[in-house]
C-alpha cells in the first residue's frame, strides 16, 4: 500500500482580494489564478489558485472570498513548502505581512517560520535547509 498525501485541497479566506493576491504573489513569487464556484452556487465566490496540476497535486489550494466567511481564522495553519524559508520570509513584510516567527530549527524535520498575511490568517513557511 502507497502512502499518499492524505490533503487534497485548501482554502485561505480573505476579506481584500485584490491585497491577499499581491501578498500571496510576491512573497511566493508565483501568479495566482481565477478559478470559477465548481458548484455555480455562491456567485459571491471569488477564488484565485495557487499553481497546481491534477496529476500530482498533493495539497493544493486557493485563496478565497466568501460572505459570511472572513478571514482571520487561527484554527489550522497550511505550511507552504519553501526551498528556504528565510527566502520567502524576507519579502513578507514588504509584501504588507508581518512575520511572527522568525525562521528557526525544528531538527530533523528542517525549518520553519510563522507569518501573519495581509488578512490576518497566519501561515508558515518550511524548508529542509
Amino acid at each position: 500500500m502507497s502512502i499518499k498525501n492524505p490533503i487534497a485541497w485548501f482554502e485561505i479566506y480573505v476579506d481584500d482580494m485584490s491585497r491577499a493576491k499581491l501578498f500571496y504573489e510576491n512573497v511566493f513569487a508565483v501568479v495566482l489564478e481565477k478559478i470559477d464556484d465548481p458548484t455555480d452556487v455562491n456567485s459571491m465566490m471569488e477564488m484565485l489558485a495557487f499553481p497546481s496540476n491534477m496529476e500530482d497535486y498533493g495539497a493544493a489550494g486557493a485563496i478565497v472570498k466568501m460572505d459570511g466567511y472572513p478571514a482571520g481564522g487561527q484554527g489550522t495553519i497550511v505550511y507552504f513548502n519553501c526551498d528556504d524559508c528565510i527566502n520567502e520570509e524576507s519579502r513578507v513584510v514588504t509584501a504588507g505581512g508581518n512575520v511572527t516567527q522568525t525562521k528557526m530549527s525544528i531538527g530533523e524535520f528542517g525549518f520553519m517560520s510563522l507569518i501573519t498575511d495581509t488578512e490576518g490568517n497566519t501561515i508558515g513557511l518550511h524548508s529542509m535547509n
